[in-house]
């Protein structure tokens, strides 16, 4: 994602997909690379139909995917991914009631060095989220404690999330009290998790959890922005920051309208987006930061948050 000289990312390349013309087909939208130009130029010339590869099986399952291994696999890149040392890769859809918008992808690679987990929650028979995929990269005693755990409505970041269909953003998450898994957590030397509520096909809601260790974090900065009660403009409801700024503060003056900047063009339409730059009133001396995903958080079609990540 950035110069491996300035920081280490879990995450290595993140891509939107959005579609076609036709809307029959899903087509390189932007995408952030770091250094893998050879895996870009690849990809920008890909295209996935319903069902196809990893973009199109998140359009017609309808909610967030998970592949933890390329080879044999439905995977379409996986030549060009395994030159580039990815091995992972995540699809999130971003839904309008029953029709996909775009689909974000997180693409990362084994590494010793890099902890960290991406998981999905989703709904069981009894009631209860369980994760039901996920990547954990190092982190096997976490991953199997994860898929032992069970979360009620309200009850932890998942179930926090699932209950108000609203993203969450926990900087401190070793203690047990803030978080049910915190002691394995410290142990595994993860501090943050971000919990984003995702609306697939059919009414259904997964969770996203994105944890996070402060020596590979997901992103220099995460926001999680808001439309005011008067929805004239988006504010900055929690922030996390690498060098520990107080993000909220920072930005609860500044006013994203709708259709300006980077944000302010993801609340005008629904769509995620990646920027290259520092639009929508970001102050880039504050950690030389390079680039911006933005995802939104829709419920039944209306906008309710958006999550923006910083790199």
């Amino acid at each position: 994602m950035t110069d491996n000289t300035t920081m280490k990312t879990f995450i290595k390349v993140t891509e939107i997909w959005v579609l076609d013309s036709q809307r029959s087909q899903l087509q390189f939208g932007s995408g952030l690379y770091g250094v893998l130009a050879d895996f870009k130029a690849v990809s920008e010339r890909q295209r996935f139909g319903y069902d196809e590869g990893l973009p199109g099986k998140a359009w017609a399952q309808g909610k967030p995917m998970v592949l933890t291994e390329f080879e044999d696999s439905y995977f379409k890149r996986t030549a060009a991914a395994k030159q580039a040392g990815l091995t992972c890769g995540i699809a999130i859809p971003v839904f309008a009631g029953d029709f996909l918008l775009a689909v974000v992808m997180f693409l990362c690679g084994d590494d010793e060095e890099h902890a960290g987990a991406i998981e999905v929650w989703g709904e069981t028979e009894s009631g209860k989220l369980a994760a039901v995929a996920g990547y954990y990269g190092s982190l096997r005693h976490f991953e199997a404690l994860s898929k032992q755990t069970f979360f009620a409505k309200g009850r932890g970041i998942p179930g926090g999330v699932w209950q108000d269909g609203m993203p969450l953003l926990i900087e401190d998450i070793g203690k047990p009290e803030q978080f049910v898994r915190g002691l394995e957590a410290q142990k595994a030397g993860i501090t943050t998790c971000l919990g984003i509520p995702v609306s697939g096909s059919g009414g259904q809601t997964s969770v996203m959890t994105f944890l996070s260790a402060k020596a590979t974090p997901i992103a220099k900065r995460i926001q999680i922005w808001k439309p005011n009660p008067e929805g004239t403009q988006l504010v900055c409801q929690q922030g996390y920051s690498q060098h520990g700024h107080d993000l909220a503060q920072l930005f609860e003056t500044l006013a994203v309208h709708k259709g300006e900047g980077a944000l302010g063009r993801v609340w005008l339409t629904g769509m995620p987006e990646i920027s290259g730059n520092h639009e929508g009133g970001y102050q880039p001396g504050l950690d030389n930061l390079s680039a911006m995903l933005a995802i939104p958080v829709l419920v039944q079609g209306r906008l309710q948050a958006i999550v923006s990540f910083l790199f």
